[in-house]
């Protein structure tokens, strides 16, 4: 689950079968010592009992683990203690509600550990079980990246930056989970911060030597990157999306400024392209190096210069204020992608990589040229068809103006929708940047969760039609649902000179719509529409139809 789909709130028994993130070998924390932590007494009859885990999610629960029982959205995870004690557990540490729901049951055979603010012990506490305390220099260096667009992308630039220069890295984020084995589809942005920590610590026994990872506001919010430490943290820009949970902007930012913090990072690299960004490098606390991506007039550090077209992608110059100077290649197209590259470049090189060698690495591996699943995701050539994960309003303008050709006669194509129950200020706002940068403007669904589908599309409508109107614009305006026949009705209309961009989901596969996870991935969908046309498509193995 990607973070435009993230739940709005926790919940007591998050989703099950996360033991592949765990290291083989934990050596066992005495319950003592966790007690000491939290600052209460031992129970008693725990003078003997070490642990070698830690969850939430009474699913997850192995042998030797420390079950935190939790209040959820609809449950209290004290609901669940008899379960996490069945499936070994071998102590629960909850709340003054909690233990007051198990002081009504019988007996508890574990003991129970009570705490006033149990949530925000989780992060010290995982960290001190999996022993992966910030201080710990035996971890790999970490790279955090935040922002509203292009935590992704920049997070696997990073890593592909990383493996240039001879690293062995580790990726945990929106589409997947790397930690020296299988990669591991991931299920929220940021994973719970037990999570996290059990991954720092599989990441340290199998040898890797760097991760990236993404930080979304919601993982700040509900403290999934507690006690974790970030090397370097970057940011990337700010625009409207999750104000469902934060309210406003101003509080949006806060969120995120809470990475820029010496408990969280050691330094920074933050792009000042906007406003919000150039108040964040003003204001953290800690080292800041400033890069300025499509903004020449912005006091920066570093300033993204003389861009060129190379293919697809984009070659361009990173100059240093003092005159240094990097050659940076990427295969991706749209200035956003320029921008991702330069702020991925910039933050391994303040990771302490030398110039010369980063620059060697630039140029013998192109290394942002990788493959991003659902990130400008190109399905075929003729006609050009993309898959993006756009779903707020900044997004989609970048991926509509990114996909235009200069071809004369050629058109842009766009299917998208609205997440339900999450930020409706945006919808309308969608509706007319579609109307002022696409031809074909087909609004369908996107993940409706248990808001009336048609209702959401109506908003979305609203704002297209308004802007057609209001604006004189010459724009075919369609609705169409389900998603699927949306996808194939764009690939009808499309000419070999036409552009077809499906925004919004991205590389997810589930639709979720009344409870129910629906099947869909549009990349498939388009892979298949384009197939029955009679037009060539990517050969790319990660499109499975």
């Amino acid at each position: 689950m990607s973070e435009h789909n993230e739940p709005a709130s926790n919940t007591a028994t998050p989703d099950a079968g996360r033991s592949g993130f765990r290291p083989a070998s934990v050596a066992a924390v005495p319950l003592a010592a966790i007690a000491g932590a939290l600052g209460v007494t031992a129970p008693d009859g725990s003078q003997d009992i070490g642990v070698t885990g830690i969850t939430l999610n009474s699913r997850a629960v192995e042998a030797g683990d420390l079950y935190l029982a939790l209040p959820g959205a609809t449950r209290h995870g004290a609901d669940f203690v008899p379960q996490a004690i069945d499936a070994g557990a071998v102590a629960v540490v909850t709340d003054d509600s909690g233990a007051r729901q198990l002081a009504l049951a019988t007996e508890q055979p574990v003991p129970v550990i009570i705490v006033g603010e149990p949530r925000a012990a989780v992060g010290p506490l995982a960290a001190l079980i999996y022993r992966s305390q910030p201080s710990d220099a035996a971890f790999p260096p970490l790279f955090g990246v935040t922002g509203t667009n292009g935590k992704t992308t920049t997070t696997y630039f990073i890593n592909s930056l990383l493996r240039a220069l001879g690293r062995r890295p580790g990726l945990i984020g929106t589409i997947e989970i790397v930690a020296g084995g299988e990669p591991i589809p991931s299920l929220l942005t940021t994973p719970e911060s037990t999570d996290v920590h059990a991954l720092l610590a599989l990441m340290r026994e199998r040898g890797l030597d760097a991760a990236s990872m993404e930080v979304s506001s919601h993982a700040i919010s509900y403290r999934r990157v507690d006690a974790v430490m970030f090397e370097v943290a970057g940011f990337t820009n700010l625009t409207q999306d999750h104000l469902d949970l934060h309210g406003s902007m101003e509080e949006y930012f806060n969120t995120k400024a809470r990475l820029f913090t010496p408990g969280r990072a050691r330094r920074a690299v933050v792009t000042v392209d906007d406003e919000w960004g150039r108040r964040l490098a003003g204001q953290a606390d800690i080292p800041v190096t400033t890069l300025a991506a499509a903004n020449a007039a912005a006091d920066a550090d570093w300033h993204v210069s003389s861009v060129n077209p190379r293919g697809l992608g984009s070659e361009f110059e990173l100059k240093h204020r003092d005159g240094r100077s990097l050659r940076v290649h990427t295969g991706l197209p749209g200035d956003f992608n320029v921008a991702n590259a330069a702020l991925a470049t910039i933050m391994v090189l303040e990771s302490g990589v030398e110039e010369a060698l980063l620059q060697e690495a630039l140029d013998a591996h192109d290394p942002f040229t990788v493959a991003v699943p659902g990130r400008m995701q190109l399905v075929s050539t003729e006609p050009a068809s993309v898959v993006d994960f756009a779903h707020n309003p900044d997004a989609l303008a970048r991926a509509l103006t990114a996909v235009r050709s200069p071809e004369p006669g050629s058109r842009v194509i766009v299917v998208f929708g609205a997440t339900g129950q999450r930020d409706q200020g945006k919808r309308p706002t969608m509706g007319a940047i579609a109307a002022r940068l696409a031809d074909v403007v087909i609004i369908s669904d996107d993940d409706p969760h248990d808001e009336d589908a048609a209702a959401i599309r109506a908003e979305v409508l609203a704002g297209a039609y308004a802007a057609r109107e209001e604006e004189n614009l010459d724009c075919e305006i369609v609705e169409s649902y389900p998603r699927d026949a949306a996808i194939r009705r764009a690939v009808e209309a499309a000419t070999t000179k036409d552009t077809i961009l499906i925004a919004g989901r991205g590389h997810e596969v589930w639709q979720e719509v009344k409870g129910v996870n629906l099947a869909l991935d549009d990349r498939v969908e388009l892979k298949a529409a384009l197939t029955s046309r009679g037009f060539s498509v990517s050969s790319d193995q990660r499109i499975e139809s």
